[in-house]
């Protein structure tokens, strides 16, 4: 398949450009002027048209917190224990959730979804493509991120379970750690502790194969979050960041992975007062590795890039927006040497659009996932529009 005078934004390179983008074998093959079609190789004609990358979302839900439905479909937090770190994404995502074609359908072909903040420790990440049967075909990653939560949802759900104030939070989440590095330890010197699958979980997490993904809204919460993975010398990426405008040479000095959002929501809780579209831009101006995130259910993953949008008009670099939504998620949780941009060897996630996909007036033409079409949505464009 050969996408055919396309204004291409690579999202690794700050201007677009008009070019041609081959697709093989699920794979792009080619990026360049003017390449000539092979013989019997579908062409699609897109001059008038903008081409990206397929969007990528750093911190999600989808699949564990069903659409339209109660109790039956909310798999996302563990409420009978603060500390789960056992506990795995891939056990819970639902591939037939209707809120992953929607995704896709708006152009996010890989997200990073897990567990929700109700627990100190809630378990794995894993980074799934949005289309699938099956979560083991859908799998980039399987064990992405150690979700760990701090601020005021441990609090208000563990209460009554001996979690009351931040300072707990801090302190079992130090426990848990020090308990893993003495079963290592132990490990280590043939002493062969009593099998612990929480501290099995938690192996790789010390060992620098995974990071803590810290949800934290609050300025002192992110600080408590960098002052533990200092401690401990474990790989950190900071979720929310409701506040890090507050502080952003603080953060970016830190230089840990920043994920901004849920922005476009009220704020339901006293953490979320100072919430602004001006947050990513302000710490990408600041050097900062930013995305942005829906947090989806809790912005639906289909308005990424209205997200991306609405933080332009707040202030951010429109370069700087797409990467949030591109390229820096798809580092930030790992798996940026198979997506994120177009370059040649990548996946073939693209993304076919009349008008700026930031704007609320675009139109999607086609997504493609790994070189398929993404039900739903039509293949073959009108050529020739105006972009």
């Amino acid at each position: 398949m050969l996408f055919h005078k396309a204004t291409i934004y690579t999202a690794v390179q700050p201007e677009p450009f008009v070019g041609d983008v081959r697709v093989l074998n699920g794979k792009i093959a080619a990026v360049g002027a003017e390449l000539a079609a092979d013989p019997g190789e579908e062409v699609v004609q897109a001059e008038g048209l903008n081409l990206y990358p397929g969007f990528v979302e750093a911190h999600g839900h989808i699949g564990l917190d069903g659409y339209g439905i109660g109790y039956e479909g909310a798999d996302y937090n563990e409420m009978n224990d603060p500390l789960v770190p056992q506990l795995r994404a891939i056990d819970g995502i639902e591939p037939r959730d209707p809120s992953l074609l929607q995704a896709a359908q708006g152009g996010v072909t890989t997200l990073c979804t897990g567990p929700g903040s109700a627990n100190i420790l809630g378990g794995t990440f894993a980074v799934i493509k949005t289309v699938g049967v099956r979560v083991d075909d859908m799998l980039l990653k399987a064990d992405a991120a150690m979700k760990c939560a701090f601020g005021e949802n441990p609090k208000r759900c563990y209460r009554e379970k001996g979690v009351s104030t931040r300072m707990t939070t801090a302190a079992k989440l130090r426990e848990m750690l020090l308990r893993a590095k003495d079963y290592r330890r132990r490990m280590e010197e043939g002493r062969d502790p009593a099998f612990d699958m929480k501290m099995e979980a938690l192996l790789p997490v010390l060992m620098g194969e995974m990071p803590l993904k810290a949800h934290a809204h609050q300025l002192n919460d992110l600080f408590t979050a960098i002052r533990i993975a200092k401690e401990f010398d474990v790989k950190l990426t900071l979720e929310h960041c409701t506040e890090g405008h507050l502080a952003p040479e603080l953060l970016v000095e830190a230089g840990y992975p920043l994920a901004v959002g849920p922005s476009l929501t009220h704020a339901s809780k006293f953490e979320l007062r100072n919430k602004t579209f001006e947050t990513p831009g302000i710490l990408a101006r600041a050097g900062g590795h930013v995305s942005i995130i829906t947090d989806a259910p809790v912005i639906p993953e289909n308005y990424l890039p209205l997200c991306a949008g609405l933080a332009v008009r707040s202030g951010m670099d429109p370069y700087a927006a797409l990467q949030a939504i591109t390229i820096r998620p798809a580092e930030h949780v790992g798996v940026a040497d198979r997506v994120g941009s177009i370059e040649v060897g990548k996946d073939a996630n693209l993304v076919l659009c009349r008008g700026n996909v930031m704007d609320v007036d675009s139109e999607i033409r086609c997504v493609l996932l790994e070189g398929r079409p993404v039900p739903g949505l039509a293949l073959q464009p009108k050529g020739g529009e105006k972009a």
